[in-house]
C-alpha cells in the first residue's frame, strides 16, 4: 500500500489531533528521564523529542510512528558526556544522522528482512518488559539527606498506586462504550482533573524537572575540527547509528503488521539521518523511533503523518507556553498509560507458540527477550541473528543428501541434494566410496548448488581423491553460477570445463 495513495477524505483528523496530543503527553517525561540517563539538561532531552519527532513525521517513511530521545540511545551517550562534555555529544549526533542517511541513500534498509521472525517476536517482549520495568522508577524519590533514592511509602504510595490502576481501567474500559476520543488522553485528563481538583499529595511532571525553555537556538557544536575530534566521536556515532536504526527498523515493521500496511525502510532511515542532523546543530541529544510512543499513537487513531506532526508541535508548544500546565500531570496517569502500552506490546501470543515452533526457535525467542532487559536491544537482536543463522546453517548442512545407483554400463551415479556451503562440506565428502567406486563416476549437481569458496575446495578434494585413485570423474549438471564459481577458482579446482552439448556435463582432466 504506497502511502501516496491514501485518501485524505478518509482520514479522521479529529483522531489524528488527540492521538498526537496524547503521544506529546506521554513525550515530556520519557524525555527527562533519558536526559538524565545520558547526564544532560532535561531540555537537550525535550529538544530532541521535538525535532526527532517533527521532521521523521515529515519525511519519514513510516506514517503513525513516532520518534524521539530513548534510552537505548541514552545508556550510550553518557559515557562520551561524563569523558567529554555535552558539546562533544552534539557533534556526536551530527555524525550519527550522516551516516544513517547515507544508510538511506544507499538503500540498505532492505536488511532488516534477514532479521527472522523469533528475534522480532524477543525484541517486541523485551521491549514491552523494559518498558514496564522503566515505568518502577516513578516511585522513587531522592533521599533527604544523602545520595541515592528510596521508595515512596505511605499514603504517597497508596495515593499513586490508586490512580495509577483509575487510569488503567479507564484505558481499557472506555474502548467498550465509545471510540469517539482516545482513551489514553481520556484517562490523562481525567486523572488529572481529580489530582488538582482534590489537591491530592502525588508526584506530578513537575517534581521531575521543570520543562519551560524558549525556542532551541541553531548552535555548532564547539569541538576542534580535526582528526582527533573524528577519532573521539566516530565509535559513538557508529555504534549510535546503528542502535538507533536498528531499533526504528525494528519497529517499523511492527507498526506494519498493526497496520496491515508497508513503510518504507531506506526512506525512515534517511529522515532520521535528516532528523538527528539537524537536532545535533540545535543542542539536542538525537533520538530514534520509540516503541511504546508509536504503540499509543496506533491504538489511539493515528495511522497518517498529521499525527506525529502534531506530537512534535504540541511538545515545543509545552515547552514554550504550556509548561506550567504540564507540571501539574500527575506522573501516576503517565505510568498508568506506559503500563498498559507495555501489555498492549507484549506478544502474548509467543506463550501459545512456544510448544508449536522448532525448539530452536523458542530458544532465540526466550533469548533476544531475556537479553533485551539484561544488555540492550543491539546485543540482543545480533545474538538472536548469530544463532539463528548457525541454526539455519547446521540444518541445511546435514540435509544434504546423495542418491547412489550403478547404470548399466557400470558407471556409478551420485545425484547430491542440498546446498555445497562451508557447513555441508564434511557430510558431502562422507558419501562418497572413492576405494570400492568404480573407474568412472558421475556426480550429477542437479539439485544441489556450489554456494561458497568451501564448496569449491570440497569439489577440488572429491577430485584430487578420484584423481589419485586413478578414476574418471565426471561434474553434470552444474548451475551456471557453480560454473563461474569453478572457473574464477582457477589452478585451485583439478577440474576443466568442457561441457557435453547434451547433458552439459563438466569433465576433468583424466575425462
Amino acid at each position: 500500500m504506497l502511502y501516496s495513495s491514501i485518501n485524505f477524505k478518509e482520514i479522521n483528523y479529529k483522531n489524528e489531533v488527540l492521538s498526537g496530543l496524547t503521544v506529546a503527553l506521554a513525550l515530556v517525561p520519557e524525555a527527562v528521564a533519558f536526559a538524565f540517563v545520558a547526564g544532560v539538561d532535561p531540555l537537550v532531552g525535550l529538544y530532541a523529542a521535538f525535532m526527532v519527532c517533527l521532521i521523521t513525521s515529515i519525511f519519514g517513511g513510516r506514517p503513525g510512528m513516532i520518534s524521539g530521545a530513548t534510552g537505548a540511545l541514552a545508556v550510550v551517550m553518557v559515557s562520551l558526556v561524563k569523558d567529554h562534555g555535552v558539546e562533544y555529544l552534539f557533534a556526536t549526533v551530527v555524525l550519527m544522522g550522516v551516516l544513517q542517511m547515507l544508510f538511506g541513500l544507499l538503500k540498505l534498509g532492505k536488511f532488516i528482512r534477514f532479521i527472522p521472525e523469533p528475534v522480532i517476536y524477543g525484541f517486541v517482549n523485551g521491549l514491552a518488559i523494559v518498558i514496564f520495568m522503566a515505568q518502577f522508577g516513578q516511585f522513587k524519590v531522592p533521599k533527604l539527606n544523602d545520595t541515592g533514592v528510596s521508595w515512596i511509602a505511605g499514603v504517597p504510595l497508596y495515593t499513586m498506586l490508586g490512580l495509577v490502576v483509575l487510569t488503567m481501567a479507564i484505558i481499557f474500559l472506555l474502548p467498550k462504550l465509545t471510540k469517539a476520543v482516545p482513551a489514553a488522553l481520556t484517562a490523562i485528563v481525567v486523572v488529572s482533573a481529580i489530582v488538582i481538583g482534590f489537591n491530592l499529595d502525588t508526584r506530578t511532571v513537575g517534581d521531575m524537572a521543570s520543562v519551560g525553555g524558549g525556542f532551541p537556538a541553531f548552535h555548532i557544536p564547539a569541538v576542534p575540527f580535526n582528526l582527533e575530534t573524528l577519532k573521539i566521536i566516530f565509535p559513538y556515532a557508529f555504534i549510535l547509528a546503528g542502535i538507533g536504526l536498528l531499533e526504528s527498523l525494528l519497529t517499523l515493521t511492527l507498526v506494519d503488521e498493526i497496520t496491515q500496511t508497508r513503510g518504507r525502510s531506506n526512506q525512515e532511515s534517511a529522515a532520521q539521518g535528516l532528523a538527528n542532523v539537524v537536532a545535533g546543530f540545535f543542542g539536542s541529544m538525537g533520538g530514534c523511533a520509540m516503541i511504546g510512543q508509536s504503540m499509543i499513537n496506533v491504538t489511539s487513531g493515528g495511522r497518517t503523518r498529521l499525527s506525529g506532526i502534531t506530537a512534535g508541535v504540541m511538545l515545543l508548544v509545552f515547552i514554550l507556553f504550556a509548561s506550567s500546565l504540564i507540571e501539574m500531570v500527575p506522573l501516576a496517569a503517565l505510568v498508568g498509560l506506559m503500563f498498559m502500552v507495555a501489555i498492549g506490546t507484549f506478544e502474548w501470543s509467543s506463550f501459545r507458540i512456544l510448544r508449536k515452533i522448532p525448539k530452536s526457535d523458542a530458544f532465540v525467542l526466550v533469548a533476544v527477550s531475556v537479553l533485551t532487559v539484561i544488555f540492550d536491544l543491539a546485543i540482543a537482536v545480533a545474538i538472536g541473528v548469530v544463532i539463528s543463522a548457525m541454526v539455519f546453517a547446521w540444518n541445511s548442512a546435514v540435509r544434504i543428501r546423495a542418491r547412489k545407483y550403478v547404470d548399466d554400463k557400470g558407471v556409478k551415479h551420485y545425484e547430491i541434494y542440498g546446498p555445497l556451503f562451508f557447513a555441508s562440506t564434511a557430510n558431502f565428502l562422507d558419501k562418497f566410496d572413492v576405494a570400492n567406486d568404480p573407474d568412472e563416476v558421475i556426480v550429477d549437481f542437479a539439485e544441489s548448488r556450489v554456494a561458497d569458496h568451501s564448496g569449491i575446495e570440497a569439489v577440488n578434494k572429491l577430485t584430487e581423491r578420484y584423481l589419485n585413485a586413478g578414476k574418471t570423474l565426471h561434474l553434470r549438471h552444474l548451475s551456471e553460477d557453480c560454473r563461474r564459481l569453478l572457473k574464477k577458482a582457477g589452478n585451485m579446482v583439478e577440474v576443466n570445463i568442457m561441457e557435453d552439448p547434451h547433458y552439459a556435463v563438466v569433465t576433468d582432466r583424466l575425462a
